[in-house]
């Protein structure tokens, strides 16, 4: 425990040292977002590359704060089932192992209404259920990483009235009707 709280430190003094090196770069370009920072961030400590996104985002467009409580909620309920088929696996290979042991009697209540090819099934059933859920927490904190570096990409994405794209409805003396599509460059 003692070891993760040291490399969390380190993580952070080196997000703040290198956020200090960063200041200085302003002056020759205000418009820069690091998208090595935020995939870093978010690889090291959940949703934090979101935040660092969050926070160089423009003020009317900060949109991705909101994110954090659903990656921590998502990466909660992958552990929580990993840890839950995790503890049935062993539980359910003790009990077969004790029945084993002790002529087919069964020593956990949890399990007595099944017999030894019963505990074998639900054991089997437990570990891929188990699998998936090592899956899903691998997916899930992947897809948080990939979110954080594709939405740095888009903190300095000019989206002005400049640059529009327009359907309209479009009739020609109440007899042809269309849509009428505008692209506008400039």
């Amino acid at each position: 425990m003692k070891r993760y709280l040291g490399l969390l430190i380190l993580a952070f003094l080196f997000a703040f040292t290198s956020k200090a090196q960063d200041s200085l770069k302003v002056e020759k370009c205000d418009t820069c977002h690091s998208v090595r920072k935020a995939t870093l961030f978010s690889a090291v400590i959940p949703g934090s590359g979101q935040i660092y996104n969050h926070l160089a985002q423009p003020k009317g467009q900060k949109k991705a704060y909101w994110k954090v409580p659903l990656i921590y909620a998502a990466l909660g309920g992958a552990s929580y089932f990993l840890i839950t088929n995790q503890r049935d696996v062993i539980s359910l290979r003790k009990e077969y192992r004790d029945r084993e042991e002790n002529g087919g009697i069964a020593v956990n209540e949890d399990w007595s209404a099944y017999d030894s090819q019963g505990l074998l099934t639900l054991e089997n059933q437990n570990a891929g259920f188990r699998d998936f859920s090592i899956l899903g927490l691998v997916l899930i904190y992947g897809l948080q990483v990939a979110d954080a570096a594709v939405e740095a990409h888009f903190v300095s994405f000019d989206v002005s009235e400049d640059l529009s794209f327009r359907i309209k409805p479009w009739s020609y003396q109440s007899s042809h009707v269309g849509l009428s599509l505008s692209l506008n460059f400039r």
